[in-house]
């Protein structure tokens, strides 16, 4: 019992401890990227930005217009 207790409180304490050798959590992994997955992720942003965008005056419109 008292083994399993140590294993658990391992397991725990592992899985809550921050990692920093991963490379996805730098603020650099943007230049290991190619140029083209750097314009794709670009590209993808913008298409992002101008939906929200539109999201954002839609919900605005809704909730803010008068109603005629």
């Amino acid at each position: 019992m008292l083994m399993l207790m140590a294993v658990l409180l391992r397991t725990s304490y592992e899985l809550t401890k921050p990692k920093s050798n991963n490379p996805s959590l730098s603020e650099n992994s943007t230049s290991e990227l190619t140029p083209q997955q750097r314009e794709w992720a670009e590209k993808s942003v913008r298409g992002y930005i101008a939906s929200q965008e539109r999201k954002w005056r839609h919900w605005n419109d809704t909730m803010f217009e008068p109603k005629a």
